[in-house]
């Protein structure tokens, strides 16, 4: 005889709600999921739990030593929350953590807008309106519900699960660690990678930053001698480029401002 296992058990007895709760909760949400939006902020949280569980592997630069990092970053994403854009720009946290690590050229926002941008990725760009690009591309993933999307193909809905119910501890870490190194397993899909960046444009459009920021921030990246391997998995960027450019001109943009001299101040700011 066949025996369940007490994951595939949960799966059966909250699929119908997690449908449900899809279907009640998220009628200005246009996509579909089977993890609820409160589901996704519970996860952000279990994450954010996790990276600063770990201070060796995630050491968390203090936002008090290092507020004019912080504030930097959070004026970035207020401009971004405030355009009115976004379908959880109230709902979910949006809190931002810098990590430091040099070597690692990387930002990720976690379901329910939990984001964290690497010092690495920060000090390599050229200028704000590259890394609002890239701030806008992350949220966007997070605030269409990509993230948990990905997560689930990636592994499986039934380890998820697990973890919102407080099992699957190593896996969450691992999880944490995937997202951190930007792995191939968790590349979006070619789909979601196009919306990112249309929503990236369509945020920064209304800002004062170049709207075109994210394309900044490709043409810097693919110029790297090392390119991040999440970027290996991505589509073409000079498919991306032409994309974002014709976005922004149909969206009548205009010239936004790269801001590079107030940046630089805060890449001095860093450790």
């Amino acid at each position: 005889m066949y025996k369940l296992n007490k994951y595939t058990l949960l799966y059966m007895m909250f699929l119908p709600l997690f449908i449900y709760s899809c279907k009640k909760d998220d009628n200005n949400d246009p996509t579909f999921n089977l993890f609820s939006v409160q589901d996704d902020i519970n996860f952000g949280q279990e994450l954010k739990n996790e990276i600063h569980s770990n201070p060796a592997q995630y050491p968390v630069l203090d936002k008090s030593q290092y507020a004019e990092a912080y504030n930097h970053m959070s004026r970035i994403r207020d401009s971004i929350l405030n355009t009115g854009k976004l379908i959880y720009a109230d709902r979910f946290n949006w809190e931002i953590d810098i990590i430091q690590n040099d070597s690692v050229l990387n930002a990720f926002c976690a379901p329910g807008g939990y984001i964290c941008v690497y010092t690495g990725i920060i000090k390599f760009l050229d200028n704000e309106a590259q890394l609002a690009g890239v701030l806008g591309h992350e949220m966007a993933h997070a605030d269409r519900r990509h993230s948990t999307d990905q997560l689930t193909k990636a592994y499986g809905l039934s380890i998820l699960l697990g973890i919102l119910v407080g099992n699957n501890s190593g896996q969450l870490t691992q999880i944490a660690s995937d997202l951190a190194a930007g792995v191939a397993t968790l590349a979006f899909s070619r789909d979601a990678e196009y919306e990112a960046d249309e929503y990236s444009v369509r945020y920064l459009c209304p800002t004062s930053y170049d709207s075109e920021g994210v394309g900044g921030f490709f043409e810097k990246m693919s110029g790297s001698p090392q390119p991040p391997e999440f970027l290996s998995t991505h589509p073409n960027p000079d498919n991306r480029l032409a994309e974002i450019e014709s976005l922004a001109n149909q969206l009548d943009c205009g010239v936004g401002e790269l801001f590079t001299e107030s940046y630089q101040n805060v890449k001095n700011s860093l450790p």
